[in-house]
This record gives C-alpha cells, structure tokens and sequence, in this order.
C-alpha cells in the first residue's frame, strides 16, 4: 500500500495530520533537551506518547518491582531523630506521589494514620 500525497488528502485526513502535528508540537516543548533529543526520531504523537511513558514509568516488567520497592519504603517508612517534619513530610510526599503515578493509590485516611504513626512520642 502507498501512502496518499497531500493532494489526495480529505478533510478528515488533514484534520488528523492537523491534531497529530500539535500533540506532537505540546509534548516536545514540554521535553528536556536530553529528552528532545530521544524522542526527536518518533514521527507521531502516539509514538512520543509511548516513549515517554517507557521512560518514565517504565515497562510492566519494572513498574511492577518498582511498585513493590516504594511499597516497602512506605510500610518501612520512619521519621529519623535529627529530621525536621518539613523534611520528613517531603520525602513521605515523594514516595506517596511516586507509587500514585504508578497506579497504587492509598486512602487518605491510611496515609494520616501512617504520619501519625511515625512521629516522635516527643
């Protein structure tokens, strides 16, 4: 099968090409110039989607040991004694963000309970 030249492109068609150039115009100004570089072969949108989310998120065969790692740091989780609560609430927050962005999301209520938790009796 041989791709249509322009001239035997239908509304529809340019509509497509029209949507495909902008979400690929939206997702390289939102890329690093270490991304932009990688990501600068993909010729659709949908490919630079798939890249991304590769990085990102990884593959189903990572995401998975990576949920089980942030899993554990979050049950292990501790409040350290020369740790300000600023400090500890930032790399709590890290952790609950990481595991959200991979599709484990804990109830609120669990995650009150778990500061409370690690907070000093002092």
């Amino acid at each position: 099968m041989l791709p249509k030249g322009r001239r035997e492109y239908s509304d529809i068609d340019r509509k497509a090409v029209e949507k495909n150039y902008r979400a690929k115009k939206i997702l390289m100004c939102g890329t690093g110039p270490d991304e932009y570089n990688r990501l600068s072969a993909c010729d659709t949108a949908k490919e630079i989607w798939e890249a991304l989310q590769t990085v990102h998120e990884g593959t189903t065969q990572v995401k998975q040991p990576k949920m089980d790692m942030l899993t554990t740091e979050y049950e292990l989780f501790r409040m350290k004694d020369d740790e300000s609560i600023q400090d500890m609430h930032t790399k709590f927050t890290s952790i609950i963000n990481e595991l959200h962005s991979l599709g484990d999301v804990i109830p609120r209520n669990k995650l009150v309970r778990k500061i409370i938790n690690v907070l000093p009796g002092s």
